[in-house]
């Protein structure tokens, strides 16, 4: 016992083996761990355009999507023609419905600014009714591109016809693929 007892005996003059550290920690600020401010938004690169929500852009990112790929992994896991077929349909869908989204966005954007440029003109606010006139003038442009994207897809030519190519050659690449390795690299 007189082992443990050395741990705990006091000494003689009534102070412990421990000594009190008479040393004070600072305080942290709280600037430390705390953010009051606001995190800062990150800056968008200023040739980057932010499109309209709904507007041309919407369909111009649907007409640059890979559609190569896609056919090529379809027919990876489908290497049915018929199943070619469905997709190229449901290919046409989709843009005729894209371009459904975009032609409804740009008359009713339309048909705000002819609002906004009929109560302006009769406050006499002839600046913003020019500045309205050139907006209303550049969706007219676009929805003009809209429908000659609309009539060259449904007569199978333009860009709108472009994706239904580019998705059949994918898919014939897909099935060229399985043909090679499972016929082309056997050796007999």
């Amino acid at each position: 016992m007189s082992l443990f007892n050395i741990f705990n005996r006091q000494r003689h003059n009534g102070h412990t083996h421990t000594m009190a550290i008479e040393t004070t920690i600072p305080d942290i600020p709280e600037t430390t761990f705390i953010e009051k401010d606001a995190p800062e938004k990150e800056q968008p690169d200023e040739k980057a355009v932010t499109p309209l929500n709904g507007g041309i852009h919407f369909l111009y990112d649907f007409l640059d999507k890979n559609y190569e790929s896609k056919g090529y992994n379809d027919a990876l896991i489908n290497p049915d023609t018929t199943h070619l077929d469905q997709n190229v349909i449901a290919l046409k869908n989709d843009l005729e419905r894209s371009i459904r989204k975009v032609k409804t966005f740009y008359e009713d954007f339309i048909r705000q600014i002819n609002f906004h440029i009929t109560s302006r003109s009769r406050s006499g606010m002839i600046d913003t009714v020019e500045e309205l006139t050139v907006k209303k003038e550049i969706a007219e442009g676009h929805i003009k591109q809209v429908k000659e994207i609309e009539e060259q897809a449904k007569v199978n030519e333009g860009v709108g016809h472009g994706i239904i190519i580019s998705y059949t050659r994918g898919f014939r690449n897909g099935l060229a693929a399985i043909s090679s390795h499972i016929i082309l690299n056997k050796n007999f």
